[in-house]
C-alpha cells in the first residue's frame, strides 16, 4: 500500500516549530491590539464569484491558482486565496461599514496552486491588517508604523526595507496604461511570453516582472509618477511629509504595483535580502473603490498581508523562547496516581506553571529519563512514602541543588 503523504505544498508545522509559530502570532495579535485593531475570522470556503469579482478575473491567482470545485449543490466554491475579499464581504453582510471607522485585522490559512519553494506553499499563513473609513495619508501611515512595530518587537527592524509609491486614482491608471502598453507595444520583440500575455490582460504587472532579461527595457519604461493628478500627488506628499518628519525610512520604488486589480493610491512593501527565493515579507495598499465594487456603500480602505512562513524564517535566529518553568510529576506506585492527579490540578491553577505527570507507570530511573527529556526543570516525586507522609520530594534536574522534602500543602508556596 503506498505510504499516504502531505499534499505537495501543504506542510506539516511539528512541535519544535510550532512553539515560534504561536509565539509570533500572539506578538502580532498583542500589537495589532494596541493600536486599536480588532480581530475578525471568516470561513475557509467562499463563493467563487467573490474572488473572480473582487481580485480580477485576469489576475494570475484567479487564472490559474485558485483552488475551486463544485459541491453537491452544483455550487462553485474556493478555498480563499486571499484575506481582503472575505474581509470585506463579512463587513457588508454584517454592516460594519456603514458610517463607520473599522480596524479590523485576521490571522489564518490561505490557499493558492502554485509552484511551491521556500517561503511559498499552497496552503500558507497570513496576517493582515485592514482599515476602513479613513481616507488621508495618516492612516496610511499607522498601518506602516504597525509593521514597524512588528519588526521591532520581532527584532528584525534591521533586515527589512519599506518600499513605496502610488497607484492614483483610475483616471491616472488609465492615462499610465496607455502611455504603458504604447512603450511595450513599440518593444514587442524583446518580451517574454508571460509579459506578451500581460500586455493583453494587465499591462501593469509587467513593471514588476523579476525576469533579469527585461530589467533594462522595464528601467526605462514610464513612470506612474509622471500621470499623477492633483488629488493624488496631494496625498502621496503628505504621506512623504509625515514619513520624513516621524522619521519612519522608505524608498521609493515607481515600480512597486502589486498584483491585484483592486489597489490604487499608496502601495507598499516592506522587502529583504534574507531570503532569496520571495523578497517580499508585508505587502499591502488602498482598495478604495472595493467595497463599493462589491455591493456596499463606497468606503475607503487600506490594509496588508504579511506570510507568516517567511517572517518564520526570518526571525528564526532572533527569537529568545521564553524560559517557563515546567514540572515534571514523577507517581511511583498505583495508589499515589488519583493524589498525584489532584496535585497537579492545584498547583497549576495555583502557580499558572506547566506540570506534567507522568502516565503510564515506569520505574524511578526510567520516569526521571522522561522528566530530564520533557525539558523540565523540577521533579515532583511522590510515592507510597511521600503519600503516607503527606510529603513530595523535590528534585532539581539543571541546577546542582540538593534534593528536598516539602509538605504537600506546602508546595504552593514554594512555587
Amino acid at each position: 500500500m503506498k505510504n499516504i503523504q502531505a499534499i505537495r505544498g501543504m506542510n506539516d508545522i511539528l512541535p519544535d516549530t510550532s512553539r515560534y509559530w504561536e509565539m509570533v502570532e500572539g506578538l502580532l495579535c498583542h500589537v495589532a491590539i494596541q493600536y486599536g485593531y480588532q480581530e475578525i475570522r471568516f470561513p475557509l470556503l467562499e463563493f467563487t464569484e467573490l474572488f473572480t469579482r473582487s481580485i480580477g478575473e485576469t489576475t494570475d491567482i484567479v487564472e490559474k491558482e485558485m483552488y475551486t470545485f463544485l459541491d453537491r449543490n452544483g455550487d462553485s466554491l474556493t478555498l480563499r486565496p486571499e484575506g481582503t475579499a472575505s474581509c470585506i464581504r463579512a463587513g457588508i453582510e454584517h454592516g460594519l461599514f456603514y458610517n463607520q471607522i473599522q480596524r479590523l485585522f485576521y490571522c489564518g490559512p490561505m490557499f493558492r496552486h502554485e509552484r511551491p519553494q521556500k517561503g511559498r506553499y499552497r496552503q500558507f499563513y497570513q496576517f493582515g491588517v485592514e482599515a476602513y473609513g479613513l481616507f488621508g495619508p495618516d492612516i496610511d501611515v499607522e498601518i506602516m508604523l504597525l509593521a514597524m512595530r512588528f519588526w521591532q518587537e520581532l527584532k528584525i527592524d534591521h533586515k527589512v526595507e519599506l518600499q513605496i509609491n502610488t497607484l492614483g486614482n483610475l483616471e491616472t491608471r488609465v492615462k499610465y496604461r496607455e502611455q504603458l502598453v504604447q512603450y511595450f507595444n513599440n518593444n514587442y520583440d524583446v518580451l517574454d511570453e508571460d509579459s506578451k500575455r500581460r500586455l493583453l490582460t494587465n499591462p501593469l504587472r509587467i513593471v514588476d516582472s523579476k525576469n533579469p532579461d527585461l530589467q533594462e527595457l522595464i528601467k526605462n519604461a514610464p513612470k506612474i509618477l509622471d500621470y499623477l493628478d492633483y488629488e493624488a500627488q496631494a496625498h502621496f506628499d503628505g504621506l512623504c511629509r509625515i514619513l520624513d518628519e516621524i522619521k519612519l525610512p522608505y524608498v521609493i520604488n515607481p515600480r512597486l504595483v502589486r498584483g491585484l486589480d483592486y489597489y490604487c493610491r499608496t502601495v507598499f512593501e516592506w522587502v529583504t535580502t534574507e531570503i532569496r527565493a520571495q523578497n517580499a515579507v508585508c505587502a499591502g495598499g488602498h482598495y478604495d473603490g472595493l467595497v463599493a465594487q462589491m455591493g456596499g456603500k463606497s468606503t475607503p480602505a487600506i490594509g496588508f498581508a504579511m506570510g507568516l512562513e517567511r517572517l518564520i524564517l526570518l526571525v528564526a535566529d532572533n527569537l529568545t523562547m521564553p524560559n517557563l518553568q515546567v514540572i515534571y510529576l514523577v507517581l511511583l506506585g498505583d495508589d499515589v496516581i488519583a493524589e498525584g492527579m489532584l496535585l497537579a490540578e492545584k498547583i497549576r491553577a495555583n502557580n499558572k506553571v506547566n506540570v506534567i505527570v507522568n502516565c503510564g507507570g515506569g520505574s524511578m530511573s526510567s520516569q526521571l529519563k522522561r522528566a530530564d527529556k520533557s525539558g523540565a526543570a523540577i521533579a515532583l516525586i511522590l510515592g507510597d512514602a511521600e503519600l503516607a507522609k503527606r510529603e513530595v520530594l523535590i528534585k532539581y534536574l539543571r541546577e546542582d541543588k540538593p534534593q528536598q522534602s516539602v509538605k504537600i500543602e506546602n508546595i504552593f508556596n514554594y512555587f
